[in-house]
């Protein structure tokens, strides 16, 4: 592992140079162009096999080793976020709005970086090396058409990795590696629920069905689940995070809208949730001479890593980095990632680095608009993606 080390290590600058220029040029969703394109041609520059266009702006880069193998895919996000930034950098986003706050340009350059060390290693490379560029992880998702569209085959993919940059995990410093067998992200479902009552003057209460009441009580009453009907050991959220209602302030409100978010860890608490908040929020707008309208939307599964598989990617982090700087992560968070969908298809394992460093002000949590990552940092996610491919095809 000493010489991806040192090669890693000399590619920094171009990684860095790769993930401002991609930082300067944020789109969202699946209407990705200019960073499809960028990765693409900058794909073809270092020798790799270049798709474009699957389930969408989706791209694929492949590298083949000299000798004859099985394949590993290496999965990097292309989207942002609709943020204002913040950062005053002066390769901050051209784009009004716009701003890559969750480190995508970075992983996205630390694939880059993998991609071109691999090529300059395809002789010690057996097998090949699917590099997949994936839009909208931020919504409304990109890994499942991208999977539809067969990005796991020909060559058909047998494992997958990815990892995200950042300060999702508060205990793991900067420049370490976090890693976790099982569960390590959530599902990531939504909920939307509609109280329809009577309308009527504020001053007669009792002539109307106020659903602004009614809808309050619905929030208090889901809090119960949580606290009542899942496991105690088994994570779980149910958050009602926007709730209107009424016009103005002496009339009772005839409906209230609510949409909210649930997460969970496991797929008998994800079917839980979805059966008790409709449940339970009928109940109360009945109780309440109200009437109650639900619908449940499933997103992203749980973010599950394949045991065997992520003991490889901790063991090669320990190469790498020493044994010091490889945390196992003690619990899992309750973010989603569409990561989950190409984990639910083949073996493999979604890690994390972190790039906080207090003393350059390099503090800010995701989808902040003054977030921003260590660039110095970023050396150790191409050699970790790198090493990993390498030992993974040994």
């Amino acid at each position: 592992m000493d010489k991806v080390r040192a090669e890693a290590q000399r590619l920094l600058p171009e990684v860095i140079a790769w993930r401002r220029s991609l930082h300067a040029i944020p789109e969202i969703g699946a209407e990705v162009p200019k960073t499809a394109h960028y990765v693409a041609a900058e794909l073809e520059k270092l020798g790799a096999a270049v798709t474009r266009g699957v389930g969408g702006h989706g791209v694929v880069g492949l590298v083949r080793g000299g000798k004859p193998g099985r394949c590993l895919a290496v999965r990097a996000d292309m989207d942002a976020l609709a943020i204002q930034e913040r950062t005053g950098l002066p390769y901050a986003s051209e784009f009004p709005g716009c701003m890559h706050a969750c480190g995508h340009d970075a992983h996205m350059a630390m694939a880059l970086g993998t991609a071109k060390l691999l090529r300059a290693m395809r002789g010690e490379l057996a097998g090949n090396v699917k590099f997949i560029f994936q839009p909208a992880e931020e919504g409304p998702g990109g890994a499942l058409p991208m999977i539809k569209a067969g990005v796991l085959e020909n060559p058909t993919v047998e494992a997958i990795v990815a990892l995200h940059a950042g300060t999702l995990w508060k205990d793991v410093a900067g420049g370490q590696v976090g890693v976790r067998s099982g569960p390590m992200m959530a599902a990531l479902d939504r909920f939307d629920l509609r109280i329809q009552g009577r309308g009527g003057h504020g001053a007669a209460p009792h002539e109307a069905v106020d659903a602004t009441y009614i809808a309050t009580q619905v929030v208090s009453a889901l809090q119960a689940i949580v606290a009542r009907e899942v496991k105690p050991v088994d994570p779980a959220v149910v958050t009602v995070g926007k709730l209107v209602s009424g016009s103005a302030y002496n009339i009772i409100a005839d409906s209230a809208v609510m949409e909210g978010t649930a997460r969970s860890l496991s797929q008998h608490v994800r079917e839980l949730l979805a059966r008790r908040i409709g449940d339970i929020a009928t109940a109360v707008a009945v109780a309440h001479r109200a009437e109650c309208t639900y619908k449940y939307t499933y997103g992203y599964p749980p973010l599950v890593n394949h045991a065997g598989f992520t003991q490889l990617v901790a063991g090669t982090a320990q190469e790498l980095l020493g044994r010091d700087n490889v945390v196992e992560l003690q619990e899992p968070t309750m973010g989603g990632e569409d990561m989950a969908y190409f984990l639910e298809k083949v073996p493999g394992t979604f890690f994390f680095l972190s790039t906080r460093n207090p003393g350059q002000g390099i503090v800010h949590g995701h989808h902040h608009p003054e977030f921003d990552v260590d660039e110095d940092v970023l050396w150790v996610g191409v050699a970790c993606l790198a090493g990993t491919a390498l030992n993974w095809q040994r």
